[in-house]
């Protein structure tokens, strides 16, 4: 399982991006994402761009065994790495497939670096669950096919926190903090955070609701109980090394820590929370669209869903693969929250413009 890197564009982020101000291909540490092979524009192989250890490696010799399509697989950490590859002059004529972060979907769109997708291509597309179906940051699925889901709450010492009430008041509520704490380094996931915390949608774009979101983020911030802001896998880190209690966190990066640790808990927050889903996209200029169409149809396919979350301990979008997916997992909570959780979790949305005021306010918490 590959720690999730989570990271949402912010309007200076883009505006580098846009520039031509971010990295070249370059500049990729040696051997951390390979040079696509051309031999995709005969139709031989495509090539795959997506999160690094994201899949079973098994996968992609299973699809050249069935269809003589070779897979190339390059990799990214980040969403900002993956957006200022394809943005660059011939970027998305480099690859076929590319798995990308719900939140990015709407940029690429309205950027025209992805395409909109002939479904009737995609015949194992009617195995998804009816949620992911129709998601509020891609409708219709025009742009996009889920690849794997997950959520955001609390990692938590169950030595040092008895009987959890999870909420995020045990970050916010200053009486409420248990112990040395750690939020999550991401603008909109700790902007998500508060606003349920305040009962509020994760996306509103009112003025005065982000600034008091804003406001409440800082106040934990002043806390003397608050370790800093961290990246979920190093949150779960300070966590499992007892320096910290609890900490913002992504499923899947506490999954590891929880099966390792008796004395490490997960959490998700009964005010609700976000959740994430990376999704399969076809970039506008892919070299071989016929080969990206039949990858994204096997990877939905029942058995092949099965495997690849039996292998990551991520959660399937695919209804055809839940029967397939082990026991241990199925059964967790913390990879398939139940009901009564995923009725209060969110998207998040591309806000548009006002993703400029989130910006200015995160910057502004950050730096006081």
């Amino acid at each position: 399982m590959k720690p999730r890197a989570r990271m949402f564009l912010s309007t200076m982020a883009m505006f580098a991006i846009l520039c031509g101000c971010s990295k070249s291909p370059d500049s990729d540490k040696a051997g951390k994402t390979p040079t696509p092979t051309t031999q995709s524009a005969a139709g031989k192989s495509i090539n795959v761009y997506l999160y690094s250890e994201y899949i079973d490696p098994d996968i992609p010799k299973q699809f050249e065994e069935k269809t003589g399509i070779k897979a190339n697989l390059s990799f990214y950490e980040a969403t900002e790495d993956m957006m200022a590859k394809l943005q660059q002059a011939g970027g998305a004529e480099q690859y076929d497939v590319v798995v990308v972060s719900d939140h990015a979907i709407p940029v690429l769109a309205k950027q025209g670096l992805i395409r909109e997708l002939d479904l009737s291509r995609v015949p194992n597309a009617k195995n998804l669950d009816p949620r992911f179906a129709n998601p509020s940051y891609d409708p219709g699925n025009r742009h996009s096919l889920p690849y794997q889901w997950g959520t955001m709450g609390l990692v938590y010492r169950t030595d040092k926190i008895k009987d959890i009430d999870a909420s995020w008041g045990l970050i916010f509520d200053a009486a409420r903090q248990p112990g040395p704490f750690v939020m999550v380094d991401s603008m909109r996931d700790m902007f998500a955070a508060a606003l349920k915390y305040q009962g509020k949608s994760i996306n509103v774009r009112n003025a005065d609701e982000i600034r008091g979101a804003g406001e409440l983020i800082l106040q934990a911030k002043k806390s003397p109980k608050l370790l800093g802001f961290e990246g979920s896998p190093g949150a779960v880190s300070k966590v499992s090394s007892d320096e910290a209690v609890l900490g913002i966190v992504y499923n899947g990066d506490a999954l590891k820590a929880v099966k390792e640790d008796q004395n490490v808990g997960f959490a998700v927050p009964k005010e609700g929370t976000l959740i994430w889903v990376d999704a399969m996209t076809v970039p506008s200029k892919a070299p071989n669209a016929e080969g990206a169409y039949k990858f994204i149809d096997y990877i939905l396919d029942a058995e092949v869903g099965a495997q690849l979350s039996n292998f990551n301990s991520y959660a399937t979008p695919n209804a055809a693969s839940m029967p397939k997916i082990t026991p241990e997992d199925r059964e967790n909570p913390m990879i398939y929250p139940p009901h009564d959780q995923v009725k209060k979790m969110e998207y998040l949305e591309d806000v548009g413009n006002d993703t400029r005021l989130y910006d200015e306010v995160w910057t502004a918490v950050k730096s006081r």
